[in-house]
């Protein structure tokens, strides 16, 4: 009933003719398709929606992330497996890493600035590097960014996990008490805005790690890119000097930044540096 038939003039019946219904279905079908490939194509960004969806993504983060409840007491129970676990591998360099950056006065304050400074400051130069010189590969990388950082928000609320300066019946020093410095939003008179148990994954190692890959393969002169790879690696020095983190919270970062790669990947058939730089304008 749904298709009508064409009979020639010798009586033979040709392929049914299909309806108006069928048409449309298939119209649907290939716009659904083109939207979808228009969304999965690098276009050159739009400044204003961009500081517009940064600074609205910020903003949620940081809502969720201090929603999550301060469970103190799983917090604490988890910071000691995850020391106890370190013991077992051997590789429980924390405390003395801290003590001994701490006994150097004009180090530990610049480790504090750094790690309250530099986490944001770096970010947002190679967002605005990306923007500004590979356009075609900036959504894709800035994909890669929220990705890694809404995975760590269920992180936080899955495995809460005091910081190893908050443990109970250790030795570690809250460095920016100590030097009264203006640092780490969990400590001193900003503790209270800041869910102070939240410390997996750890964000300075996945943002740093990614601001360091991201210079690494697209910047051209050498000296930037051996940068790039320091970066990371000093700021792992900085979190685990300071107290604010385990090395293993690192790893979390590191292992939340794989998926973040891996959903840009799946979306736009490439990672980032293997687009093409530059798009034609917007029309």
């Amino acid at each position: 009933m749904g298709e009508s038939t064409v009979t020639t003039l010798k009586g033979q019946e040709q392929v049914p003719s299909p309806t108006s219904q069928s048409v449309a279905d298939e119209a649907n079908s290939r716009a659904g398709h083109r939207f979808v490939r228009r969304l999965r194509t690098p276009r050159r960004p739009r400044l204003w929606f961009e500081i517009l969806l940064i600074a609205v993504s910020y903003w949620t983060y940081s809502l969720v992330r201090n929603a999550v409840p301060e469970q103190r007491t799983q917090a604490l129970k988890n910071a000691d497996w995850i020391w106890r676990m370190e013991h077992h591998l051997g590789l429980a360099v924390e405390e003395s890493v801290n003590h001994g950056v701490n006994s150097v006065t004009w180090l530990i304050v610049g480790m504090n600035y750094y790690y309250a400074t530099l986490h944001f400051v770096v970010t947002i130069g190679v967002l605005a590097w990306l923007y500004r010189s590979h356009p075609g590969r900036y959504a894709a990388t800035r994909t890669v960014v929220f990705a890694t950082t809404g995975v760590a928000l269920l992180g936080y609320y899955l495995y809460p996990l005091a910081p190893p300066r908050l443990m109970n019946g250790n030795d570690f020093i809250d460095t920016v008490v100590v030097h009264q410095t203006w640092g780490s939003m969990a400590s001193g008179d900003l503790k209270n805005m800041s869910n102070q148990y939240a410390a997996m994954p750890s964000m300075h190692i996945g943002w740093s790690l990614w601001c360091g890959l991201t210079i690494f393969t697209l910047a051209s002169v050498p000296w930037v890119r051996v940068l790039g790879l320091l970066y990371p690696a000093a700021t792992l020095v900085v979190i685990v000097a300071t107290a604010n983190h385990f090395w293993l919270d690192a790893v979390g970062g590191v292992a939340c930044l794989a998926f973040g790669y891996a959903v840009a990947r799946l979306w736009y058939g490439a990672l980032p540096h293997a687009l093409p730089r530059l798009v034609p304008l917007r029309t």
